[in-house]
């Protein structure tokens, strides 16, 4: 067991690199948009349906990946889903139609699933009842470190008339992660989770984890809205698209910063819902007053500061009702959740900025996911609280 908790940081480490190549090949498309519209003659339109395929296949995979990882082993499934990645990576390289690109990106898109459901729960496994909530507010920034990567990155080494260039650079990137992940891993001790009898997953349980997945898909519907729609609010006030653009890029940088920090609060403090709730009241705060000040910039900065805060907190919750029997299906359903927030959220709230007639509308939207998010917290809490006094 010593062993086993020396070893769970540096499997932590293997699992950060390995979703930071997740990320990096995530926004690659938008990265690269101008180089992807020049060499295949394709309107923004259909650069959101390439970036939005990456994430599709979560709605139907998500929920039997956990089943899956339990039934193959979550290490094979894990390396199956980065080798599904390099060989939609790949795909996008040789074949240079329009078709390939959407079936490379798909391939690459399922891989990431399998990645997102069982690399959390290798994670739960490791660090469940001890310093959950840092450990996930770490795993969760290899995110936007990814994104943050592949933005300075990709538009550096790529053509702008042609994208495959820089597609190989993130082919390179997802085997890197591949090989680090396999060496990585080969001799780490693992939780022995797979020994244990499954567990059913129903009831009070369920319904927990079904409401922290929901909290989970909203916020990160609520944080898309940022990143979605801030360039567009910023340009009707008359900002030029490459100022709003950086600006809002600012939001990405600090809550980069601040995931790691609102997990470290919740352990240090034993305070793991008052700094979710903390958290949620001043992001959903910030998204109301940003789109009617004229203090922008400062909205921004706190926006980045706040909206960070909860994410390690919230992939804890699972940890806290589920045990090893019934957690790779309770991570499945998690997931699945999430996935419904971030495929769906961006499509209401684009219907709902055509019509009001304006992008502020988006933060309205995304501050009333948050409000719903404290309203799932405090019926999680009750019912966590309820299966922990039965007998």
């Amino acid at each position: 067991m010593d062993r086993l908790i020396a070893n769970r940081w540096f499997v932590l480490s293997v699992l950060f690199a390995g979703r930071v190549a997740m990320a990096f090949q995530f926004q690659s498309v938008a990265a690269l948009s101008p180089a992807f519209m020049a060499r295949f003659d394709v309107a923004l339109a259909d650069i959101g349906l390439l970036i939005g395929l990456y994430l599709a296949p979560g709605l139907a995979i998500a929920l039997p990946g956990g089943a899956i990882g339990r039934r193959f082993g979550d290490r094979r499934v894990i390396a199956f889903g980065m080798a599904l990645m390099l060989a939609g990576a790949l795909s996008m390289i040789l074949v240079q139609t329009w078709e390939g690109q959407i079936l490379g990106r798909f391939i690459a898109g399922t891989g990431g699933v399998l990645l997102n459901v069982l690399m959390s729960k290798v994670v739960t496994d490791h660090f469940a009842g001890r310093e959950i909530a840092t450990a996930m507010g770490i795993f969760v920034n290899s995110w936007p470190v990814g994104i943050a990567a592949a933005l300075l990155f990709l538009p550096l080494v790529g053509n702008p008339g042609d994208p495959q260039v820089a597609q190989t650079l993130v082919a390179v990137t997802t085997l890197a992660g591949l090989v680090l992940f396999l060496l990585g891993t080969r001799a780490a001790v693992q939780p022995d989770t797979h020994t244990v009898e499954a567990t059913r997953l129903a009831g009070p349980k369920m319904k927990a984890v079904i409401l922290a997945g929901a909290i989970w898909g909203l916020y990160n519907g609520a944080l898309g809205m940022v990143f979605g729609f801030g360039p567009a609010m910023l340009v009707e006030q008359g900002w030029t698209l490459a100022r709003a653009s950086a600006s809002t890029s600012i939001v990405l940088w600090l809550v980069a910063l601040s995931l790691p920090l609102g997990g470290f609060l919740a352990d240090r403090f034993g305070q793991r819902d008052a700094v979710m709730i903390l958290g949620f009241v001043a992001f959903g705060l910030c998204l109301c007053v940003a789109p009617n000040t004229e203090q922008v910039l400062l909205l921004l900065v706190l926006l980045g500061v706040f909206a960070g805060i909860p994410a390690g907190p919230i992939m804890s919750l699972p940890a806290s009702v589920l045990d090893p029997g019934n957690r790779a299906l309770g991570m499945g359903v998690f997931f699945t959740l999430f996935y419904v927030g971030v495929v769906f959220a961006p499509i209401v709230g684009g219907l709902l900025s055509d019509l009001s007639g304006t992008a502020k509308t988006t933060f309205y939207f995304g501050a009333a996911m948050i409000a719903v998010c404290c309203v799932a917290l405090v019926a999680f809490k009750r019912t966590a609280n309820a299966l922990k006094s039965r007998p």
